[in-house]
């Protein structure tokens, strides 16, 4: 018994050993506490930075956010804007369009009222032509007859004087 005593205190030994020295490898790979405290504390002031920092980030992301809400509303009233001023141009347009057509037609209207008009003025040249050559034609023939006249009334004058010194002369 005292064997198995000696037997089983020697492996307990043994195997004792084998953990101590188990244990002083993994201590001596184990960081110091000092260290560790150190690298703790900086852990969490590196923990509280980046909370801080994702804070900060979720804020900005928020301001962002409303910000690029702001703009997508003031530049939906823009567009909006846009699209109505386009829409009173395009009346303005189309109003211009129908007054400008309206305005052709009246110019058409009138070049064929001035085309008629130089037509019957070219008319009225030609009439005006005929008739100053008909007046001359006339003044001419009134010259003539008058002419005429004027040589009948001499003869009837000298008819008259021959007949006064005739019929006296017949009577007697």
């Amino acid at each position: 018994q005292l064997l198995e005593a000696k037997t089983s205190l020697s492996q307990a030994e043994t195997q004792h050993a084998l953990q101590l020295q188990q244990t002083k490898t993994k201590m001596n790979n184990m960081v110091p506490k000092k260290q560790f405290e150190q690298l703790q504390t900086s852990l969490r002031e590196e923990q509280c930075k980046a909370q801080q920092l994702q804070e900060k980030l979720h804020q900005q992301a928020e301001q962002t956010c409303r910000q690029l809400v702001r703009t997508q509303k003031e530049h939906e009233h823009l567009l909006q804007a846009a699209v109505e001023q386009a829409k009173v141009l395009e009346h303005s347009l189309r109003s211009a369009d129908a007054v400008l057509a309206d305005r052709a037609a009246q110019l058409r209207d009138a070049q064929a009222q001035l085309s008629r008009n130089k037509l019957l003025i070219e008319d009225l040249h030609e009439e005006n032509r005929q008739f100053a050559m008909a007046l001359q034609a006339a003044e001419l023939k009134q010259k003539t007859t008058e002419e005429k006249n004027m040589l009948l009334e001499e003869q009837a004058s000298a008819l008259k004087q021959l007949l006064g010194k005739i019929t006296p002369a017949s009577l007697s």
